[in-house]
């Protein structure tokens, strides 16, 4: 079995770069349920060992396809994939990026050339897709007559956003932000959240972040779900857009936290029966009973916060207490000891920018009590 961890462990830094560049390439496919062959990560450790250079990946990868006789769907889509990831690990090994319409179009133009007819294309007409969190409903895509008009706004504003005094907490808070108002625009008619990772990755570089690919590897089906949840409103059905999934897994990429990213929580609606077998995670579920379990102190506390980032005065005021022992005593501490908020700095309990925020357990109360 091909393990690309092995190389980013312990491989010089040539071949670390190359196998977290394909690591994350072929973990990509997941966002659209498509899964590599063995052929490509067998060709793939070639180019990582320096036996063989990207181009001649490429070579190989439509040779193999074009020797197949017979085909069958299954074929098609692991020729995309495999397509696809050695577009992916190419672009993410190159130094040059473009932060603009023309470079976001491109990626999507090299990612997708001779795979999709509309590989770097803008779509001419209105999309809506099922989503599985969503349960089967669409979020709501940008027209197709303001697409370009949109993108450009949106690349336009964080060119001319400075991050300038910003807290670590508010500069992941606007990343996230910005990548999910770029992913709903949704300008192409396949390949938009692929596209949007890389573009993403390369932009982060660019402005001076290290960032662990690893995560986009490992979690790609989260971070589409994660976008959804955050493009999503339905009022009938009392769910709004909640950003807090996202931040979740930008808080991980961006500042090493290790935060539990689970698809199922990111369900709408959740019946109180388990959900484990639609859920593409192992992880057992947070028991549905922790809600009625929690003491009213710990389930005022968590409404308090939600998904912010709260300073003790201001979940005073929420609760609307005004004894800052009592409320430390019945309502904070216990929070914390049970896992449910956690400090921001938690080595310096005086620090002056000092804020509460609720862990993943907590955010699953927070969650299931809308």
């Amino acid at each position: 079995m091909v393990n690309f961890d092995e190389y980013i462990r312990q491989g010089e830094p040539d071949k670390k770069e190359k196998a977290s560049a394909w690591k994350t390439a072929i973990g990509l496919q997941a966002v659209d349920g498509l899964q590599t062959s063995d052929y490509l990560k067998d060709t793939a450790i070639k180019h990582i060992e320096g036996d063989i250079s990207i181009d001649e990946v490429k070579k190989l990868i439509n040779g193999y396809y074009q020797s197949k006789i017979a085909r069958t769907p299954k074929d098609e889509e692991t020729e995309e994939a495999d397509k696809v990831s050695a577009n992916i690990a190419r672009i993410l090994n190159e130094q040059s990026f473009a932060f603009s319409v023309a470079g976001f179009t491109s990626v999507h133009r090299r990612l997708f050339e001779g795979i999709f007819k509309f590989a770097g294309k803008i779509r001419s007409y209105d999309i809506t897709k099922k989503e599985w969190v969503l349960r089967g409903d669409t979020v709501l895509y940008v027209n197709s007559e303001d697409l370009r008009r949109a993108l450009e706004y949106d690349l336009e504003q964080e060119k001319n956003f400075s991050y300038k005094g910003l807290s670590m907490d508010d500069v992941v808070a606007h990343i996230a932000k910005f990548v999910s108002g770029i992913w709903q625009i949704h300008p192409f008619g396949e390949g938009n959240t692929r596209t949007t990772a890389v573009f993403t990755i390369k932009y982060l570089r660019s402005i001076g972040f290290d960032v662990n690919n690893d995560l986009f590897a490992d979690n790609s089906w989260y971070f589409r779900n994660a976008l959804v949840r955050a493009n999503y409103r339905n009022v009938r059905k009392e769910v709004e857009p909640d950003m807090s999934f996202l931040i979740l897994f930008f808080r991980n990429l961006m500042m090493g936290e290790n935060h539990e990213l689970k698809n199922r929580y990111m369900i709408i609606n959740t019946p109180q029966q388990s959900t484990e077998q639609a859920d593409r995670s192992s992880t057992e579920q947070v028991p549905n009973m922790l809600t009625e379990q929690l003491t009213a102190p710990l389930l005022a506390i968590v409404k308090a916060i939600g998904i912010e980032q709260c300073s003790l005065k201001m979940i005073m005021e929420r609760i609307e207490l005004k004894h800052r022992p009592t409320f430390i005593t019945n309502y904070l501490t216990p929070a914390i000891q049970n896992g449910f908020v956690a400090p921001l700095y938690p080595n310096n309990s005086k620090h002056p920018r000092q804020k509460y925020l609720l862990t993943v357990k907590g955010l699953t109360i927070f969650n299931s009590t809308k």
